[in-house]
């Protein structure tokens, strides 16, 4: 199964995604999807088994793992959504995202979208986390997101 999570930086959202048992592969780039989100936003396509992680999980931890609360100037390239690919998935990830409402004090702009495009990054940013850990982004922003998912979902970590 697969879905596009957008929210935030790409390197962050694959580093993080990469972290997870049930997550077999994670796709970097660029998603868009109809209009009039069809402009192409940073994001991530993951490839997962739902029998070892569920998508009300991956969108857990993706809301709580990124600016979900935030608007900004950078929204059009930092889109905060769930990018799906049939009726039965946009059902379930509105109603994760409505049940982890009431755990935040501002409310949640993560939007549910059709996935209509994906477009991979430049090979060279591809896996950024697996081969830059030592660069001074990665431990500024990445590594606090990959403590905070090995505490809060522990039993989905794959630890390394």
């Amino acid at each position: 199964m697969r879905v596009g999570l957008g929210g935030g930086c790409h390197w962050c959202t694959e580093a993080v995604f990469q972290t997870l048992h049930g997550v077999e592969r994670v796709k970097q780039g660029f998603v868009r999807s109809k209009p009039p989100n069809d402009s192409w936003s940073e994001a991530v396509v993951i490839h997962f088994d739902p029998v070892v992680i569920e998508l009300d999980i991956l969108i857990e931890v993706h809301v709580r793992t990124h600016s979900a609360t935030k608007t900004h100037s950078m929204r059009h390239k930092y889109r905060s959504a769930v990018y799906v690919f049939d009726n039965e998935q946009a059902q379930t990830a509105r109603l994760a995202i409505a049940n982890l409402q009431s755990e935040f004090d501002y409310r949640l702009i993560t939007q549910v979208l059709p996935f209509a495009a994906f477009r991979g990054s430049d090979q060279r940013f591809q896996n950024y986390y697996q081969t830059n850990r030592d660069r001074p982004f990665c431990q500024r922003y990445i590594d606090p997101k990959l403590d905070q998912i090995r505490q809060e979902f522990a039993h989905y970590t794959i630890t390394s």
